[in-house]
């Protein structure tokens, strides 16, 4: 689904939801900066062009469209190319050009669309002050004209215009800046979205990681534990007693095989992110695998309850703390025997391990990082995990596993 939601190829409520292609991302604004848009400006050029010559002709009383006319029309038009690039010049340059235009007593026209698209790119792009500059100055120019110069401009006999031509440009002017405020808030959300979709995928590679390392500490550091223990033995009993030499060396085969699967199906999940697992997660079901395990490794296990029947979620981090609790005492203790009691009631397991000490190695008490995956499992179903040293001596792990939550993890 995240691959999806980041393939932009919807429709038109796609578009609206995040915006049109190219907006907000650097690369294509940096390409937008490198190229002017000629296609638009040239667009907008020839309708301007056309515009005016039509709108002469409905405007007898005007200046007819002369060399210069068609100058300023031409600049107007023009400094659109650079609108990506300089906005605030070009909203500047758009309205002078503009004014001069009218001031020179040329017919009204499709002139002001090029204001109106130089002081939309200014609103867009951040320069907001300056686009209300821009029409400020077109209308304050354009009353001075029509209140007053016009008496000493053409066309010839002139009159000032009324209140009602005033509140026509006002109205023009203050839509025009209402749409593109509108379009500026619009895409200040696009991009608010576009970070908040970002980080929503950096969140879950993230979980996705931290998963795959938890997943393959506890398989390795169980695994690797009892190869540990049981090449040691078979070395020292290489000579004295072949026979347990030799089961030794059979159950290293043993656990490095069912190591070498689990990695394996944890590495497939990478391969083919989305496929359904060729094996099914392990769970509590499995308890007396750990406990031959452990027996392998010179540890007793005693079990107390029954293993209830967990979702898989829930199921799987059952047995990966016990799994780590037990590795962690025939790694960190002294004592040869370990009680596991599992109680079940109203959907929350409790899960408690104890061994009888005493603690050997420098991180005896629970610092590495086989604690810390087992409280982020215990953290990711809701539940706890209490670890630490008993008051009587030896060390306890008790997991509080709301089992409700497993089916959804």
């Amino acid at each position: 689904m995240a691959r999806m939601n980041e393939q932009h190829g919807g429709g038109p409520s796609h578009w609206w939801r995040y915006g049109p292609p190219g907006w907000n991302r650097p690369d294509q604004a940096a390409t937008h900066r490198a190229r002017p848009p000629w296609r638009s400006t040239v667009l907008l050029t020839a309708f301007v062009l056309a515009g005016s010559d039509f709108a002469a002709h409905a405007q007898p009383d005007r200046v007819p469209l002369d060399g210069y006319a068609r100058v300023l029309l031409l600049v107007a038009s023009a400094l659109l190319l650079w609108r990506h690039r300089h906005p605030v010049a070009v909203a500047f340059g758009t309205s002078a050009a503009t004014l001069a235009y009218l001031a020179l007593g040329h017919p009204y026209g499709p002139v002001f669309l090029t204001v109106a698209v130089g002081c939309f790119g200014a609103v867009v792009a951040g320069h907001r002050r300056a686009a209300w500059a821009a029409v400020t100055l077109l209308w304050a120019g354009h009353v001075l004209v029509a209140l007053w110069l016009y008496r000493w401009l053409p066309p010839a006999g002139d009159r000032g215009a009324g209140i009602g031509q005033e509140i026509v440009v006002v109205t023009w002017v203050l839509a025009v800046v209402a749409l593109a405020e509108l379009a500026r808030v619009r895409r200040e959300q696009w991009a608010r979205e576009r970070a908040d979709r970002a980080e929503a995928a950096r969140r879950r590679a993230d979980e996705e990681r931290l998963r795959i390392a938890r997943e393959l500490h506890d398989v390795l550091a169980h695994s690797i534990s009892v190869i540990n223990v049981q090449a040691g033995m078979g070395l020292a009993l290489l000579d004295s007693d072949p026979e347990q030499a030799r089961a030794a060396l059979t159950t290293i085969k043993a656990a490095s095989k069912e190591a070498l699967g689990e990695v394996r199906q944890v590495l497939g999940t990478l391969r083919a992110p989305g496929a359904a697992p060729r094996a099914p997660a392990p769970g509590l079901d499995r308890l007396p695998e750990l406990v031959e395990q452990a027996a392998a490794a010179g540890l007793t296990v005693d079990t107390e309850g029954e293993p209830p029947r967990l979702p898989p979620g829930a199921g799987l981090a059952a047995f990966r703390i016990v799994q780590e609790a037990l590795t962690n005492v025939v790694r960190h203790s002294g004592s040869r025997h370990a009680r596991v009691r599992l109680a079940y009631a109203d959907g929350v397991l409790r899960l408690r391990i104890d061994d009888d000490g005493p603690a050997t190695g420098a991180d005896a008490g629970g610092g590495g990082n086989g604690l810390a995956g087992m409280r982020e499992r215990a953290a990711a179903l809701g539940g706890t995990i209490e670890a630490g040293p008993r008051p009587d001596g030896g060390f306890r792990v008790l997991a509080v596993l709301p089992s409700h939550l497993g089916e959804d993890q």
